[in-house]
């Protein structure tokens, strides 16, 4: 991946610092709508229940079923079949209830953020091969767009969280909520066209979105 694009990825230590959450916590209804990332996500999931079920069952053996019914190998088998399922649908019924709707909605945008990144990135690769006919000015206008959408999807998301933590309203804080969409339309490419083209449009529409989110936000 070239230095340009390393630059503008918002890593996942960044995420959190911004939102309090680790993303990999946050559930989002468009995990389930990748394959990939829904096999991720429940094989994670299926760690942690397994990892908790000794722990769970040892104390409700130890300290409610012995001390009432006594010694009982039926009840330890069906703990063990009862608490992993109980710790998967307690974990997502806890996320559902703690994060906000508002961040899951950022949080999406930031993967088609990042979406583009790997599509410039792949286009690069041809470049390189000599597949690609896009020109070099057509990819600094999309690197351009997405520098600004980035500074816009760390606005809305410190945005977001100083609405969550300290449950004050935007207008107290104005700086965070200023959005570059006038200057990514002033943002053309040679080829309208061209793949470059399509990249930008995709960008002008994530700047769209969090704006949207954004004006939500106030309103809150």
């Amino acid at each position: 991946m070239q230095p340009d694009l390393i630059g503008l990825e918002i890593s996942k230590g960044e995420l959190r610092r911004l939102t309090g959450f680790d993303p990999e916590d946050v559930f989002r209804p468009s995990i389930m709508a990748d394959k990939e990332k829904r096999m991720g996500f429940f094989f994670n999931e299926g760690l942690v229940a397994l990892a908790l079920t000794p722990i769970i069952v040892g104390f409700i053996y130890a300290f409610i079923i012995l001390p009432t019914l006594g010694s009982s190998n039926k009840l330890g088998v069906i703990l063990l079949i009862i608490v992993p399922i109980a710790v998967v649908v307690g974990r997502s019924l806890w996320r559902k209830k703690t994060c906000p709707h508002a961040l899951t909605i950022l949080l999406d945008e930031v993967d088609k953020y990042h979406a583009v990144i790997q599509a410039i990135d792949i286009n690069d690769q041809l470049a390189t091969s000599g597949n690609s006919q896009s020109s070099i000015s057509d990819r600094e206008q999309v690197i351009s767009a997405l520098q600004l959408i980035r500074e816009d999807l760390v606005r809305a998301l410190k945005s977001e969280r100083i609405l969550r933590d300290n449950k004050k309203l935007l207008a107290n804080n104005q700086d965070l909520v200023v959005n570059n969409l006038a200057n990514l339309q002033t943002l053309e490419v040679s080829n309208q066209a061209g793949e470059y083209a399509r990249l930008l449009n995709q960008s002008l529409q994530i700047a769209l979105d969090v704006q949207a989110e954004i004006r939500k936000l106030r309103k809150v």
